[in-house]
Parts: C-alpha cells; sequence; structure tokens
C-alpha cells in the first residue's frame, strides 16, 4: 500500500465522518435496528457518567478521530501502513471501552444505594407524607448518589403537579434499570391505590441488599481472573504498539502477509474475547421498561 492511497484513506474517512455528523439522528428512530439500539446504550452511558449534554452519536464520532490520530502519527513515525492502521483501528474502541467502564461502575455503585433509598422512602410513608412528598424528600436525605436525580423530580413536581411525567423524567435522568423497577412499582402503587406500599417497599429493599451482596462476591472472587485474561489479550497489541513506534520493526508487518497476521491475530482475539466475557458474564439487569 502506496503512501499516496493510505492519505486518500485517511482524508476520506475524515470527510465520511464530517458528512456523517450533519445528519440529523432522529431519521434514524423509527428504525429499531442494531444501530439505534446501541445509540440508545450510548445514551444511557453518558447519563450515567454525568454527560446527559453530550450527544450519543458523538462518541462514535470521537473513536473515528482518535483512531485516525493514532494511525496518522504512526505512520508518520514508522512509514508502515499495516501497523499504523491496525494500532488506529484498535485506539478507536477506547473511548466506547473507557465509557462502558465507568458506566458500570456507577450501575454498581447505585446497585448498593437503592436499597437505603427505598428506605428511607419507606420510613417517610410510616411518618405520614404522601409518595410524592417521600420522593422529594430523598433530595435532601436520600444518597448523594441520587439526590441531583431528585432534586430535579422535586423541582419538576413544583412546577407541574403531575406525578406521572414527573416520573418518566426521572427515569430518564437515572437510566438505571432497578430504578425503573422501583419507579414502576410506586406507579402502579399510586395508581391503583394500594394500601400496603409499607410490605411492599420492605421487601424491595430486602430484595435489593440480597441481590447486591450475591452480586458483589461473585464479582470479588471471579475479578482476578477476568482481568488477567484481559490483561493476556491485550498484551499482543501493546507489543505491536510498541514495535510500530521502531521503522525496522515495523516494516516487518508492512506487507501482504503482515496483514494477514494481523487479520487473524484480530480475529483470535475477538473470539477469545467474546467468550470469555460470555463465560464470566453474570446476569445484567436490562432496561426493559423505558
Amino acid at each position: 500500500m502506496s503512501d499516496g492511497a493510505f492519505l486518500g484513506l485517511v482524508i476520506g474517512l475524515g470527510l465520511l465522518s464530517i458528512w456523517w455528523s450533519m445528519w440529523e439522528q432522529e431519521n434514524t428512530a423509527p428504525r429499531r435496528g442494531a444501530a439505534t439500539r446501541a445509540l440508545d446504550r450510548l445514551r444511557d452511558d453518558l447519563i450515567k457518567v454525568g454527560l446527559d449534554t453530550v450527544p450519543p452519536a458523538a462518541v462514535p464520532a470521537l473513536s473515528a478521530g482518535l483512531g485516525l490520530v493514532v494511525a496518522t502519527i504512526l505512520w508518520a513515525i514508522s512509514g508502515a501502513v499495516v501497523p499504523a492502521l491496525a494500532i488506529g483501528i484498535g485506539a478507536s474502541a477506547l473511548p466506547v471501552l473507557v465509557l462502558r467502564s465507568a458506566a458500570l461502575r456507577r450501575t454498581t455503585a447505585m446497585r448498593e444505594v437503592w436499597p437505603e433509598a427505598v428506605d428511607h422512602v419507606n420510613s417517610a410513608i410510616r411518618a405520614g407524607l404522601s409518595l410524592p412528598e417521600a420522593l422529594v424528600q430523598l433530595s435532601r436525605k436520600g444518597p448523594e448518589e441520587l439526590r441531583p436525580a431528585f432534586t430535579e423530580f422535586s423541582l419538576d413536581y413544583q412546577a407541574s403537579g403531575d406525578f406521572a411525567s414527573c416520573l418518566d423524567r426521572l427515569k430518564i435522568r437515572l437510566a438505571d434499570p432497578v430504578g425503573d423497577r422501583i419507579v414502576e412499582a410506586l406507579r402502579i402503587t399510586r395508581d391503583v391505590g394500594g394500601t400496603d406500599l409499607g410490605g411492599l417497599l420492605r421487601t424491595l429493599s430486602a430484595f435489593l441488599r440480597e441481590d447486591a451482596r450475591t452480586r458483589a462476591e461473585l464479582e470479588a472472587r471471579q475479578s482476578w481472573t477476568v482481568n488477567a485474561a484481559r490483561l493476556a489479550l491485550a498484551a499482543p497489541w501493546i507489543v505491536l504498539g510498541l514495535m510500530a513506534t521502531r521503522p525496522q520493526a515495523a516494516q516487518a508487518y508492512d506487507s501482504t502477509m503482515g496483514l494477514v497476521l494481523i487479520a487473524v491475530g484480530a480475529g483470535v482475539s475477538f473470539i477469545a474475547y467474546r467468550v470469555m466475557l460470555q463465560i464470566a458474564r453474570l446476569p445484567q439487569d436490562e432496561r426493559v421498561l423505558r
């Protein structure tokens, strides 16, 4: 592959990214395909890490830009096209991986505080407060992680008085599957006029505590194995990235055989990573009550 062809590829990918960013995201909304589901998941992850004002399409754009920058820098250093492209493609996945990791940590932290929040609501209702007032008081007395979302809920409820729509906006701000279930349970209880709300909240709190305890034990037991597997998977590509900074070593892969070797290695690594995730995967809560 010549240097001119590589530059043309880089420029073409850059122009394609600019053209893609000019289209409105609403055009893809009616089609609930893989791309739409991926954007929905990115939107939830951004909300979880506090970047709710960032559009989901910015994440793949950032990934593409990072990949192009890394590939261009390595190509300029080594003059080898194939290793530069391989490392650039690998680097393009870093923003998504970092975002998913941060969102997972936040989900884990939220799982620990929801039982305390349910206990606060139960205590407030036993003290004579209405259900909306019990939720409003979480903005002052609830867990720190939940206070911003319930502060916004309090402002919404004071402004509109529409409990149902305020709950809908609360679910969007939380972007949490456990929060979805709690909100819907409270909505149903208020709509049908259930009298055993205290018992429901106590049962829910006990279930959430047991689930968090069991999941924490399982994650602690398997964390060192999963981390070791990830390190073993990443090590060859880290070595390739270091070699790409040395022109003499990188030129050895700048050929058809080098391209085949890297492509086969990438395929095997991807399959091994997916198998590892499937084996170590714990049941995850999905947002089914959006």
